[in-house]
């Protein structure tokens, strides 16, 4: 039964904690944009994977093969 006077109060001390952490992430916009990662990942990047010109491939030093 002693254990409970410690239990109690640290169950309140937690979830008061635990509900100030809450509102720090409400307040800092951690829940505005739930969508946005989700679609984010099916949009195309801007920058080509694929090397252009001016990029150097295994195959610039075959160029000097006589055949």
């Amino acid at each position: 039964m002693d254990i409970l006077y410690l239990l109690i109060p640290l169950a309140v001390i937690i979830m008061i904690v635990a509900g100030a952490a809450f509102m720090w992430a409400v307040k800092s916009g951690q829940y505005e944009d739930l969508e946005g990662p989700a679609h984010r990942i099916l949009m195309d990047d801007d920058d080509p994977r694929i090397p252009g010109k001016g990029a150097k491939s295994d195959t610039d030093g075959l160029k000097d093969d006589p055949s």
